[in-house]
C-alpha cells in the first residue's frame, strides 16, 4: 500500500484512523450528528496550521461490510465524506483493517524518511459486534499492540452500546468512554484539541490532554 506515494512535507506525522459504526441502529439522529461532528473536526484541524501539516486522517466504516472510505491523508487533501448506514455490525473486522493500515502507513513513513508520533485508532460504535466476530482475538491483538506501543486505542460508546463487550476489547488503561446523548461535536472538539497538543509535543514529553468533560458520562 501507498507504493510510489510521495510525502507532501517532512513534518513528523500523526496518524489517526477513525473506525466508525454505520450499522442500521446508527440511523436517524446518531448518523446525522456524527456527520456534523466529522465536518467540524475537519474544520478545527484545518485551522491549526501545525496540526494540519502533521495529522493524517483515515476513515474505516463498518456495517454489513467493512470499507476504507478515506486513505491516510493530510486534512487539506480531502473533503470529509458523508456517512450512510448499512446493516449489521462487523466491528472486529473494521478494527483489524485499521490496525493493518497503521502498520502499512508506519512502514511508508520509515521508507520515505518521515518521523511519526504513535498512531491512534478511534472506534465509535453504538452496538456490539455480530455474533460471528472474534472479540476475544481482537482484545488480545489490541492489548499486545498497546503494550508494545504500536498504537493508542480509544473507544467511544454511543447510546445503546454494550459497555461490557466494548470493555473486553479495550486495553485496561483506556476503558471505553460513554458519549452523553449525541454530543459528537463536543467529542471531536476534544479530539482536535488533543491532537493539537500531541502534534506540538517533543519526543518523550509527558502530555496532559484536555479534561474529558461535557460530552461523556460515567457508565457502571
Amino acid at each position: 500500500m501507498f507504493t510510489g506515494e510521495s510525502p507532501d512535507n517532512y513534518e513528523q506525522k500523526c496518524l489517526c484512523v477513525l473506525v466508525l459504526d454505520v450499522s442500521g441502529s446508527m440511523g436517524g439522529e446518531p448518523i446525522r450528528q456524527l456527520n456534523q461532528g466529522l465536518q467540524e473536526f475537519h474544520q478545527e484541524v484545518t485551522k491549526d496550521f501545525l496540526a494540519s501539516q502533521r495529522l493524517e486522517v483515515s476513515i474505516v466504516t463498518f456495517g454489513s461490510s467493512v470499507k476504507c472510505i478515506q486513505d491516510p491523508a493530510l486534512v487539506g487533501n480531502f473533503e470529509m465524506p458523508t456517512l450512510s448506514i448499512s446493516g449489521s455490525t462487523k466491528l472486529v473486522d473494521g478494527v483489524r483493517l485499521a490496525a493493518d493500515m497503521v502498520e502499512n502507513r508506519k512502514e511508508w513513513y520509515r521508507n520515505t524518511g518521515q518521523n511519526y508520533f504513535r498512531p491512534m485508532i478511534v472506534l465509535i460504535t453504538d452496538g456490539e459486534p455480530d455474533g460471528d466476530q472474534d472479540v476475544k482475538g481482537l482484545s488480545t491483538q489490541i492489548r499486545q499492540a498497546n503494550d508494545s506501543k504500536k498504537f493508542t486505542f480509544w473507544a467511544l460508546g454511543v447510546q445503546g452500546y454494550n459497555h461490557q463487550k466494548l470493555s473486553q476489547i479495550c486495553p485496561p488503561n483506556t476503558p471505553p468512554l460513554s458519549l452523553a446523548g449525541y454530543k459528537f461535536s463536543e467529542f471531536f472538539k476534544w479530539l482536535s484539541n488533543s491532537i493539537g497538543i500531541i502534534t506540538k509535543s517533543a519526543e518523550g514529553e509527558r502530555l496532559l490532554l484536555p479534561p474529558v468533560s461535557g460530552w461523556t458520562q460515567m457508565e457502571m
